[in-house]
């Protein structure tokens, strides 16, 4: 299948889900950074709190990454997941010439339709992160999509182009490992300006829904732990944690 040189690149032809098996790995050895686990095939892809992940075979980057942020603190481990979503925004453009976005806190969209999803699982070790594991699945070439998620879409339906799927995860590395540099040298103030001008809807009052109900609102801020701060109609403040608020699609 793919043959880019990462310390420990580990193919598998079928996995439930890349992150499981990279975290079973882990308690069994000890793995270098930048280690790879991947497959054509996951059949059970977990997303964000026990969201699920719809992936065709051989038609689109399924795998985990392997990073050991131990130079970050753990109230900053948000910074892992701003990072990562930049490098696919950064790579579906060099590769697609396409404009994607973040919708927070790490989806990535094309307009209104989403076209991939992140999982980042991050382990403490006392007072600092012991290592991250990144799973991520883009839509590369898969053109029918067949479970409930309401909004997929790929590059190939994006573009009516073929995309070789080894050159598109070699630049996704390639830009992960750029973007991850600069958090090791403390380039904060560079990846959250990248980060909000990449945010999803960032400008003028859209519809939201919280456990109250639906309402309008502006976003205002996003922390560095991740929280959005969101300006509703009558000027009032409203932050929320993942899970908390959705947007109104």
């Amino acid at each position: 299948m793919m043959t880019y040189s990462a310390p420990a690149f580990l193919v598998y032809p079928e996995l439930e889900s890349t992150n499981t098996e990279l975290k079973r790995l882990l308690n069994e050895k000890k793995l270098p950074e930048y280690s790879v686990v991947i497959t054509p095939h996951q059949t059970a892809g977990r997303g964000q709190v026990g969201n699920g992940w719809e992936s065709e075979l051989n038609k689109n980057l399924t795998f985990s990454l392997l990073l050991r942020p131990t130079f970050l603190e753990p109230h900053l481990q948000f910074y892992i997941s701003k990072i990562i979503s930049l490098a696919i925004v950064d790579t579906i453009k060099q590769v697609a010439e396409i404009e994607a976005c973040i919708k927070w806190p790490n989806d990535i969209y094309v307009n209104d339709s989403k076209i991939c999803g992140i999982l980042i699982e991050n382990s403490i070790l006392g007072s600092q992160l012991d290592y991250c594991i990144a799973g991520i699945g883009l839509n590369v070439s898969q053109e029918h999509f067949t479970s409930d998620a309401p909004n997929p879409i790929s590059l190939k339906q994006l573009t009516s182009k073929d995309f070789n799927l080894e050159l598109v995860l070699e630049q996704l590395l390639e830009n992960i490992e750029q973007r991850y540099h600069q958090l090791e040298i403390n380039r904060l103030d560079l990846i959250n300006n990248d980060y909000f001008n990449a945010i999803y809807r960032k400008n003028g009052y859209h519809a939201f829904r919280d456990e109250k109900g639906e309402f309008e609102a502006c976003i205002d801020t996003i922390n560095e732990m991740g929280l959005l701060t969101l300006v509703d109609k009558s000027g009032k403040q409203r932050e929320y944690a993942f899970k908390e608020v959705s947007f109104v699609i």
